[in-house]
């Protein structure tokens, strides 16, 4: 008898542009952006956030929307994703990177601290040179979705 074993899930590390797309319901990358999230929350993949994030997050929803909205979305996140808590070492190694954006860098060193497959982004050209694998939204759809 041979034992089978279940492939992990995809570990997917999410740009901030991807949750506000959803969030904010941005056209036309709110619906794959909502696909992926959708994945995490069925359990096909597994999603993380960047601690760094959540926070811009709830400033541009609350200053586009309101208050409220903002905690509502910041919650739902938190409840979905998995936050990835940067260390001292992580900033250093974000300064160290040759990306032109910081925020940016930030994200590859919070994909590396999770150990994620991929930096789930709709910018790719952000992260060219980046020592991670990146996808949009609709390319980690065709991946790994199930229907």
């Amino acid at each position: 008898m041979t034992a089978t074993i279940a492939a992990a899930p995809p570990r997917l590390l999410l740009d901030t542009n991807v949750l506000l797309d959803v969030i904010l319901r941005r056209t036309p990358w709110a619906d794959d952006a909502a696909r992926v999230l959708d994945m995490v929350a069925r359990r096909v993949a597994r999603g993380f956030v960047a601690s760094h994030a959540v926070t811009t997050v709830h400033y541009i929803v609350e200053r586009e929307v309101d208050r409220e909205t903002a905690a509502l979305a910041v919650a739902d996140l938190l409840e979905a994703l998995e936050v990835v808590a940067l260390e001292s070492i992580d900033y250093h190694r974000a300064l160290a990177m040759q990306l032109a954006d910081f925020e940016d860098a930030l994200h590859v060193a919070a994909c590396l601290r999770a150990g994620a497959d991929y930096l789930v982004t709709r910018n790719e050209r952000d992260f060219v040179g980046a020592a991670v694998a990146t996808r949009t939204p609709a390319e980690v759809v065709a991946l790994f979705g199930v229907s």
